[in-house]
């Protein structure tokens, strides 16, 4: 049996563990002000709102639903605008309804979004033309420009990523509540950059089917008056929690239950690089009540997967944890089977996410980092394929994306190709998908939960025969 975290846990605690991919600020008199400033501030996130995705997530990890997590590799200050928070809102929507179609089980859907700022990075440091400065970490650490004066650490960017998140959340929470949600609107859902491709007209094809059945629902007396889902949806944030002082800051004690939450969002994650047992990042988040996730990849062990179950669930608690998984299809094929089997055998509730974008980066012909379509999809299958073989629930998918008519990902039926990248490359890190390519997506997963739907029915009517 593996030993569980029994040491005493505060908000601070953190701080006396070894630190990975933490920025040096060189005022520290400044940075201890911000902090100061922003436990001041509202929380950006309820507990209460945690618990409910909490909850949400425990229905997947029990095969009765599916996560739908993406949004923005990295969120910046320059391209804050309205309408790429509501371009990157509908095609969540777009995508979940028809994940909901396909898998008849309800969506949770968790964006990437108003929190997804702070970026790992493979070095602390840069060099161009032999000019070495600190790496570019994210625009709540420091700005992109290779300058020394950009390069360098300030802590008041944390503030602007808290108003930022505010105001995000702010927008968020009125589409999804006020009315932008409602299924009857699910034809204006759809970008107009979208109109005219093949995934396009397929979607319309879809809300048609799904205007027809709302409109037999309202014969039936079911309307968005007597049923409150039509007309709105639940959204949630979360982002990787990298940046641990402003994660400190935005810790708040719950007056209902006495627990401690990370009010930055309602579900933080923790990246290949900030997942060791004993060091800062797992200290903090084993004391915080919120749905956390940590991303794996080829090289993690079962050993290294129970520990951190350990760590992060010690109750072993439906919701609280999901895995997700970065490894590329072949590896996924040969290395996943190892890491359920193990899960099963300990008998851990967790909720299983893949995450087909990391692990197929790859540079271009043209020098653009970018992705291949065909190994994101490569990917998905081969990770429905291992829970099927394993007869586990495959719980859901991790995209970046945006809803920005953007070139950064080859391939799909838009069939972007390497020439064409640098059309509309605006990615300030990774490539994203863009909404054509993401809802593409989300037809064909649609068609694996169906196929897992059907195959358990007939598992079913095996067993009772």
């Amino acid at each position: 049996m593996i030993a569980r975290e029994t040491s005493k846990w505060s908000r601070e605690s953190w701080r006396a563990k070894p630190i990975q991919q933490s920025p040096v600020y060189p005022d520290a008199a400044a940075l201890t002000a911000v902090e100061k400033q922003l436990r001041g501030y509202p929380p950006l996130v309820f507990a209460g709102e945690a618990r409910r995705l909490k909850a949400a997530l425990g229905k997947v990890a029990d095969g009765k639903a599916f996560l739908l997590q993406g949004g923005d590799c990295a969120e910046s200050f320059a391209e804050f605008h309205p309408d790429n928070i509501r371009d990157t809102f509908r095609v969540l929507l777009q995508m979940a309804v028809v994940l909901t179609f396909g898998g008849a089980m309800p969506i949770v859907k968790v964006g990437r979004l108003a929190g997804q700022f702070a970026k790992p990075r493979s070095s602390p440091d840069e060099t161009i033309g032999g000019v070495t400065l600190p790496s570019y970490r994210g625009d709540n650490v420091n700005g992109m420009e290779f300058t020394a004066e950009a390069r360098t650490p300030d802590p008041k960017r944390m503030v602007q990523a808290y108003n930022q998140s505010a105001a995000t959340l702010n927008l968020l929470r009125a589409f999804a509540q006020g009315g932008y949600a409602d299924l009857h609107k699910v034809h204006q859902w759809t970008l107009g950059f979208m109109t005219d491709a093949s995934t396009g007209e397929k979607y319309k094809r879809f809300a048609d089917r799904i205007q027809e059945t709302l409109e037999f629902m309202e014969a039936c007396g079911l309307t968005g008056e007597t049923v409150p889902q039509i007309r709105e949806t639940e959204l949630y944030t979360s982002h990787e929690a990298l940046l641990l002082p402003y994660e400190e800051a935005m810790c708040r004690n719950d007056s209902t239950t006495g627990q401690w939450y990370g009010c930055s969002a309602h579900m933080l994650w923790l990246g290949e690089r900030t997942r060791q047992p004993d060091h800062a990042h797992v200290e903090f988040m084993r004391g915080i009540q919120n749905p956390l996730g940590v991303k794996v990849g080829p090289k993690t062990t079962p050993d290294e997967l129970l520990i951190l179950c350990d760590a992060l669930n010690p109750q072993n608690e439906a919701g609280r944890l999901t895995v997700i998984t970065r490894m590329g299809a072949e590896r996924l094929s040969e290395h996943l089977p190892t890491l359920i089997r193990a899960v099963e055998r300990e008998g851990r509730k967790i909720v299983w996410v893949c995450d087909p974008m990391h692990a197929n980066t790859v540079k271009s012909s043209s020098g653009y980092k970018t992705r291949q379509f065909d190994r994101i999809l490569a990917e998905v299958r081969a990770f429905f394929g291992v829970h099927r073989a394993e007869g586990t629930h495959p719980g859901g998918v991790h995209f970046e994306l945006t809803g920005q008519d953007v070139t950064e990902c080859v391939g799909g039926t838009q069939a972007i190709t390497d020439a064409s990248l640098a059309d509309r490359y605006h990615t300030h890190c990774d490539p994203r998908l863009n909404a054509s390519q993401s809802l593409e997506l989300a037809f064909l997963i649609a068609e694996a939960l169906k196929d897992e739907r059907v195959q358990q029915k007939k598992d079913r009517l095996a067993a009772a025969s």
